[in-house]
């Protein structure tokens, strides 16, 4: 039963981690990265749809990417969808090709993109503690019910806990990676 708690509980920590690193790729460095435009999209003949899924999106160089709309009529509409997503690109359209350039980032946005990333960061690890809270909970209730004895219960907490700090030690361990790539020029 402790085993079977354990487990959920790691699943469950690496899960906030995973998804700590996929709201990080949102967030813009500088460099042209597909996945930037993940979040966009585009009225597909009266459908709210992925962009990924009506036009290739791929890198051109560092600092432009490159969308391939699946059909001509789509050009226009997909780069409307970029103009209006928040994201402060201008897209520019040569033919069935629209070309992205990534703007630099000012120091202040830098800055600011800093604290976005250790605010998420935050969170996912606020995530952690209330899995591990969750975890204990259950134990404290085994212990209750009398299906484990005290020494088990107080072993599978500290076990809990060692799986806590090595899950906020891989977040500040993400957070750093993001940071460190938002600060460079």
């Amino acid at each position: 039963m402790i085993e079977e708690i354990l487990a959920d509980a790691e699943t469950r920590m690496g899960k906030s981690v995973d998804s700590l690193r996929t709201e990080l790729t949102k967030i813009r460095t500088g460099r042209a990265h597909p996945s930037l435009l993940d979040q966009i999209m585009v009225d597909y003949y009266g459908t709210e749809t992925p962009i990924n899924q009506v036009a290739n999106v791929s890198v051109e160089d560092s600092r432009t990417l490159a969308v391939a709309p699946w059909e001509k009529p789509m050009v226009a509409v997909v780069e409307k969808a970029i103009m209006n997503s928040g994201l402060g690109l201008n897209p520019s359209t040569a033919g069935n090709l629209i070309r992205i350039p990534m703007p630099p980032l000012t120091e202040e946005r830098r800055r600011e993109l800093v604290k976005v990333v250790k605010n998420e960061g935050e969170n996912a690890k606020i995530a952690v503690r209330n899995i591990r809270r969750d975890a204990n909970s259950d134990f404290k209730e085994l212990l209750k019910e009398k299906e484990v004895s005290e020494d088990a219960s107080r072993q599978a907490e500290e076990k809990v806990q060692k799986l806590t700090d090595r899950f906020v030690a891989s977040i500040d361990e993400v957070i750093a990676v993001k940071e460190k790539e938002l600060m460079e020029i």
